[in-house]
């Protein structure tokens, strides 16, 4: 790191059921669970191998301190903490690491009013995306951060009470649900290199017919044709 002790843990302010779930022994997970169905048990089952497979790294705690974002991780040791979310955000650059977390500690502050739960938010859809490197790292944020802007205008949507208001809050909907949609498609296009795949699962020919994969030429008129 940079030589500063991060700061130490806090408590989590709710429980995470699924990393809970994640956490407990298969045979401890299978009396947890005795008396579902057996569609549910292997929903659960699901759910706590997904958990144990990533291994996400601890919460953020966020709050205001003396004037300024202070920034802690619910776990016990935050040098590993800090390296672990690092793992999430595809980087080994501190520098990276400190600018992209700080971003995403302020992205729901209001005042002197932070948004803990927003922070995490972006947090887990960056991990839903699992980048490979920084820059979908950055990519992943902002698709997190289109897609509340995009929640919070579809309900300001829902409670407008004059006609200028809705035409605003529509307007507003429209262009966040475009931009999410081009993120995704830049998301897409990045990762496979801007290149394009058609696969060609199969061909009916009716009787008689004939068919023909590849280039095809149409006589023009030449003085060759016959």
């Amino acid at each position: 790191m940079d030589g500063k002790k991060p700061s130490r843990t806090i408590k989590a302010t709710k429980p995470d059921p699924f990393k809970a779930a994640g956490d407990l022994p298969t045979e401890s997970l299978t009396d947890l669970c005795k008396g579902l169905p057996e569609p549910q048990r292997a929903k659960v089952a699901k759910v706590a191998a997904k958990s144990r497979a990533r291994a996400d790294g601890p919460e953020m705690g966020v709050e205001f301190k003396d004037g300024a974002v202070v920034i802690r991780y619910v776990h016990e040791e935050p040098d590993l903490a800090a390296i672990l979310l690092m793992a999430d955000m595809a980087t080994c650059d501190p520098h990276f690491f400190a600018g992209l977390s700080g971003q995403v500690a302020t992205i729901g502050a209001h005042g002197r009013k932070i948004d803990q739960g927003a922070s995490n938010f972006l947090l887990s859809v960056v991990r839903a995306v699992q980048p490979r490197d920084e820059l979908e790292s950055l990519l992943a944020v902002q698709m997190g951060a289109i897609h509340s802007a995009t929640m919070m205008m579809a309900r300001r949507l829902n409670h407008v009470e004059t006609i200028p208001q809705q035409d605003a809050a529509e307007r507003a909907l429209n262009k966040l649900a475009r931009t999410y949609a081009m993120q995704l498609e830049a998301l897409k296009r990045y990762r496979t290199g801007g290149q394009q795949k058609v696969t060609v699962e199969h061909v009916t020919v009716n009787a008689g017919g004939q068919a023909i994969v590849g280039a095809v030429a149409h006589g023009g008129g030449g003085q060759n044709e016959k």
